[in-house]
Parts: structure tokens; C-alpha cells; sequence
């Protein structure tokens, strides 16, 4: 299943594809946001922790 298709699966009937769109556009630059914090951000023994132990710690440091 797809993103967006994931999305339609809980957006109102009269608001679905815009509605998925921009739930997609979110959920995509979020992602971006993550691997580029990932990618530049040095973290002492990385290896120690899980994706989502440094997603959360993504989220903590960007106030989301």
C-alpha cells in the first residue's frame, strides 16, 4: 500500500485526494528531514541505537 493510499484510507470522502496530497507532501518532507539530520548530525555510538531511538531523538531536538 502506498502513502497516499494509506492516507485515503482515513481522510472524509469529500476531501480525498486533496486531503492525501498534502498528507503526503508532509509525511515526504518529514522524511527528507529525518535522513538529512541523520546524515549530518554525529551521534556517539550510533550503532547502539534503533531507527526509531533516533527518530525520537529527531523529534525531540526539532520540537515536533
Amino acid at each position: 500500500m502506498t502513502l497516499k493510499e494509506n492516507f485515503l484510507r482515513y481522510t472524509p470522502v469529500e476531501f480525498e485526494y486533496e486531503y492525501a496530497e498534502k498528507c503526503e507532501k508532509i509525511a515526504d518532507e518529514f522524511a527528507i528531514g529525518f535522513a538529512e539530520w541523520r546524515l549530518t548530525t554525529f551521534i556517539k555510538n550510533v550503532d547502539e541505537y534503533t531507527m526509531e531511538e533516533l527518530l525520537s531523538i529527531y523529534k525531540q531536538e526539532k520540537g515536533l
